[in-house]
């Protein structure tokens, strides 16, 4: 950046932001923001002006998962409005995403300014840490908080609120830089190093184990412990299951993995996680979809173990018999050291998978035998068939997710590899896909990235699909079309006492030629045999491209049971 007597505070927080190792700016670009736009242009920051300020939200939000760095998603005050949905999305997954606000005027604050909102408050349930710089002087201190918010302990999104007249105002070029700390470049972050006692007392208990069990959560990725996760696994002969919405801890064909801790999606997890006298929940969090740690999902006659790089994460563990403060991957070389392996009750759980994946396999064959139209678990099996063990894959919230899960573990088990895998995380956010696609194919641009979409969760974020045309991101999009929101209908179907549903459906839509008219390649499958040469002429055309796949509806195992649970919970 040029060096001048005085820089306006935008600049300021693009300085500020570049210092820290920012390398990417996602953004629709707002007047109450131009001062940070052009500090970001004069520090050479690559900038994405995206179609929406949700879209820009969940490019950031993607951007931040692979690499596992804070990223800026910046909009001014209606726009933060707009990306709010991408704070819960970032949130739920713990991705530490810096959401920049410029919002109204400080100086008039309270009597109405043009277009003020109290985005703080908002923002402050949402994020781990929200602010509003109040002193042009003290913006880089501010940053600076910030990032050691979103990086430090559990990870998470954050929010900073820069008031217009403080972004346009003008202050010293080294406004706040005569104050520690003088070096505000990004740090490592501190591991939370277990006490010796305490680490001996869970080893102990291991050690004591029959049946133990270990379920891997956000922790581990976020703590970059996946290889440690993986070869304690294989070495000690301890099953390991992932928590839900957290697919690519280890490979889907990994010895060590079984499945997602879920008793729907992989039903075998019940029958491992029942029986187990210990259970190590490492980087984990006991919330709904643990049960909150209590039975029917945990047995009250076996020991819970947590294990967690952030204590504010353990506190929320309070059905916990047992809590350790420990980064994963130290836990985990820890647990590696044990001279102990527990090969029978490995072997029984690969056992259950082997079995598992048959029935599936079977199960399928005759779907897809007895009713021309493409089941949704045929449709992602059928994807992976086309993909390279390096290729991306990604899918959208809704009914294709929990059938995408399903598929990638059945897949794993016959060896195939990808290069990763994103979905939604905790809120199963409908319209992140595309996005997250733009994201893996920004950063792996030698691999082919694949998302699958719902026709639904298309419409909720497919505008995103302009931003691949915009930055010349070549992704395939393969969308599930059964017609509607089926995920939404086929519960309807199981809970109105007509047996019908309502205000679910839409038009025939033509999302191929929609692709082709932006300029991309398209391609309408209506019979099974035609889906892999489709997705083969889509992946080598070298451009955006969509492949409109018409499928049936059908209810996935876990939105079978959630509806079912939720009847039965009617109160009378």
């Amino acid at each position: 950046m040029p060096i001048r007597d005085k820089l306006r505070g935008g600049a300021l927080l693009a300085r500020a932001l570049k210092e820290k190792g920012v390398e990417h700016v996602f953004t629709l670009s707002g007047g109450f923001c131009n001062p940070a736009l052009e500090g970001f242009m004069e520090c050479q920051m690559p900038v994405v002006n995206a179609p929406h300020e949700q879209i820009a939200g969940h490019l950031a939000d993607g951007h931040t998962r692979i690499t596992r760095k804070p990223t800026v998603c910046l909009v001014g005050p209606e726009g933060f409005a707009n990306a709010v949905p991408a704070m819960l999305e970032a949130g739920g997954e713990r991705s530490p995403v810096i959401f920049v606000t410029g919002s109204s005027t400080l100086k008039r604050q309270g009597a109405g300014g043009f277009k003020e909102i109290d985005d703080v408050a908002i923002a402050a349930p949402l994020v781990k840490y929200s602010v509003q710089i109040t002193d042009g002087e003290r913006i880089s201190e501010f940053v600076n908080r910030a990032w050691t918010a979103a990086t430090s302990g559990y990870p998470g999104p954050v929010h900073i609120s820069l008031p217009v007249d403080i972004m346009f105002s003008s202050f010293e070029a080294d406004a706040g830089l005569g104050e520690r700390p003088f070096n505000r470049k990004d740090r490592p972050v501190p591991r939370a190093w277990p006490d010796p006692d305490a680490l001996e007392h869970i080893l102990t208990l291991v050690g004591r184990a029959k049946r133990p069990v270990i379920i891997g959560g956000h922790g581990v990725w976020w703590s970059k412990s996946e290889r440690q996760l993986e070869e304690t696994g294989k070495a000690r002969r301890i099953p390991i299951f992932n928590v839900p919405y957290h697919s690519k801890l280890l490979g889907e064909e990994s010895e060590a993995y079984m499945g997602l801790a879920d008793f729907h999606q992989y039903h075998p997890s019940k029958e491992a996680i029942h029986e187990a006298d210990l259970v190590l929940m490492i980087g984990g969090r006991l919330d709904n979809q643990m049960n909150f740690g209590n039975p029917p999902f945990f047995t009250n006659t076996q020991t819970l173990v947590c294990i967690n790089g952030s204590h504010e994460e353990l506190e929320y563990n309070q059905a916990a018999d047992e809590i350790l403060l420990s980064d994963p991957g130290a836990f985990l070389e820890a647990l590696n050291s044990l001279d102990r392996t527990w090969d029978d009750w490995f072997e029984l759980q690969r056992e259950r998978r082997k079995n598992w994946v048959a029935h599936w396999y079977d199960h399928i064959a005759e779907e897809t035998a007895k009713n021309p139209k493409i089941h949704p678990l045929q449709l992602s099996l059928d994807v992976q068939e086309q993909m390279g063990d390096k290729d991306w894959l990604i899918f959208d919230g809704g009914n294709t997710h929990f059938w995408s899960e399903i598929a990638v573990n059945m897949a794993g088990w016959r060896g195939q590899k990808l290069g990763g895998i994103m979905h939604p995380g905790n809120y199963s956010l409908l319209g992140v896909g595309v996005s997250f696609g733009i994201s893996a194919k920004s950063l792996y641009p030698d691999r082919n990235v694949v998302v699958i979409s719902g026709d639904g969760a298309f419409l909720s974020g497919g505008l995103s699909i302009e931003a691949a045309f915009q930055e010349a991101k070549p992704i395939t999009i393969v969308i599930d079309n059964n017609g509607g929101l089926d995920c939404i209908s086929q519960q309807q179907e199981r809970l109105f006492a007509n047996g019908k549903h309502f205000a679910t459906d839409f038009r025939d839509i033509p999302f191929h030629t929609m692709c082709e008219g932006l300029g991309g390649h398209g391609e309408l499958v209506e019979h099974r045999s035609d889906l892999a040469p489709a997705l083969r002429r889509a992946m080598a055309s070298n451009k955006v491209a969509v492949v409109n796949v018409k499928c049936r509806g059908v209810i996935s195992p876990i939105v079978a049971a959630t509806s079912d649970k939720r009847d039965k919970a009617s109160i009378e």
